[in-house]
């Protein structure tokens, strides 16, 4: 088969729709499509039921997929080696977080990667649900949870406290909280859906001050990510429990009653076992230690 030919139909399968093949692949949506029927037609073979919201393979597309997958992932890993033999580090390295802390902690740090490391391109995918690591595909993760498989390597980043965080203007408009006891008359921001959260406990300000089985507190507002937490409350919604990394350097947020912290969890970098050996993983994991050292003399 034509290997070109195979990745847009892999590219198209992965992204569920034409134009999101031709997004990645950096193509024009005719292209996509005609290279699509150009390889149905040499296999015989209808690959994709073709529909408004989308694409749905067939059952000889959904064999052709997990071939194709295979293939992509072992094509990735050798294009990593090939990388990695030369002299100074090198080539993509696709980094994987969650949207805030990739947003907000590491991208405004990169500047400063990417003056020791000018040969190595940076291709950050946030998203709040995992990616394969150990089927590449990304490069290396950072992710507030622990992987549960066993063919990545992983080791702790950091550990993240939280804390309560409100708007000038909500403080303006409500005042600091008197004490746990004063809680309840303050407004909340909140994740949700809450099963959904990305950190365990992310919603632990709704019960903070609460005796153990009352209800926690109802939010005035909710949104599904971490950003859009931070967003909320800097409108003056409410006060957001909220990790650190997250907070503590937007200057339109003010640390309330500091001495009352949620739980903490650790982050952690995470990097399958065929890149044990990549130069441009470890540059990077370099790089991470060093700015989580300086951001821990910041605090």
């Amino acid at each position: 088969m034509d290997w070109d030919k195979l990745k847009t139909f892999h590219a198209a399968a992965e992204a569920g729709s034409l134009t999101g093949a031709a997004d990645l692949l950096h193509l024009s949506q005719s292209a996509v499509s005609r290279q699509i029927s150009a390889l149905e037609t040499d296999l015989g073979v209808k690959l994709f039921h073709r529909h408004t919201r989308g694409l749905l393979l067939t059952e000889p597309g959904r064999v052709l997929f997990e071939a194709a997958g295979e293939i992509h992932a072992r094509v990735t890993l050798a294009d990593a080696s090939l990388q990695d033999l030369r002299d100074e580090p090198s080539g993509t390295l696709r980094v994987t977080a969650p949207t805030a802390l990739g947003a907000i902690w590491l991208a405004p740090r990169l500047a400063r990667f990417y003056a020791a490391y000018p040969q190595i391109r940076i291709r950050l995918l946030l998203l709040d649900h995992e990616l394969d690591i150990s089927n590449l595909e990304a490069d290396v993760a950072i992710r507030p949870w622990a992987s549960s498989q066993n063919d990545v390597i992983q080791r702790k980043l950091m550990q993240v406290d939280q804390h309560l965080y409100a708007s000038a203007s909500y403080l303006k408009r409500k005042g600091e909280p008197d004490g746990l006891d004063d809680l309840d008359r303050h407004d909340y921001v909140a994740y949700g859906p809450r099963h959904l959260a990305p950190i365990p406990n992310l919603n632990w300000h709704l019960a903070l001050g609460r005796k153990e089985g009352e209800r926690p507190r109802e939010p005035l507002i909710e949104a599904n990510t971490i950003n859009g937490m931070m967003k909320a409350a800097e409108a003056g919604l409410g006060l957001a429990g909220l990790p650190d990394y997250v907070a503590r350097e937007n200057d339109r947020l003010i640390r309330v009653m500091p001495e009352q912290a949620g739980p903490p969890f650790e982050v952690y970098l995470l990097y399958p076992q065929e890149l044990r050996g990549s130069r441009r993983v470890a540059a990077f994991g370099e790089f991470l230690n060093d700015e989580v050292k300086a951001w821990r003399e910041e605090a």
